[in-house]
């Protein structure tokens, strides 16, 4: 439960503060205020995450590179497919096949040690939305036979 505290905006603050309410329907100031404190600290405790908006919402990134669900998913892949590898075998497959260098990997790895569920939930419904969009593919491709 959110506890009531009192904060006090410069005004400078306050305007992009409320440009960012604007751009985010749904928000309102307190909640927004609390969501980018919330990533500002995630950021500070992680240095290589940051945050932004996408087509699928507000999701946590790699500095330079992909989305940490990407990054996770990728190495939940390599673990699925290659159950026997050593954990330095792993990030040096997901490496090589990513592209990803091996320091955001870590960074991707201490972040959803951190935070396992925001990733899982995230890698769940990108799962989900692929199944469905492949559903839906096969169901225009039968109907055209």
């Amino acid at each position: 439960m959110a506890t009531p505290s009192s904060v006090r905006f410069d005004p400078d603050v306050l305007e992009r503060l409320s440009s960012f309410v604007e751009q985010h329907p749904g928000l309102s100031l307190s909640s927004a205020s609390n969501l980018l404190v919330d990533e500002a600290l995630r950021s500070a405790a992680h240095p290589l995450v940051v945050f932004s908006d996408g087509p699928t919402g507000r999701r946590a990134r790699l500095i330079g590179g992909p989305d940490l669900d990407e990054v996770i998913g990728a190495v939940h892949s390599v673990r699925n497919a290659e159950p026997n590898l050593s954990s330095d075998d792993v990030l040096v497959l997901v490496e090589e096949t990513s592209g990803v260098q091996m320091s955001l990997i870590r960074a991707a790895i201490e972040y959803w040690a951190e935070f396992p569920d925001e990733i899982e939930a995230r890698i769940g419904r990108n799962k989900a939305a692929a199944a469905e969009s492949r559903i839906r593919w096969q169901r225009a491709n039968d109907l055209l036979g």
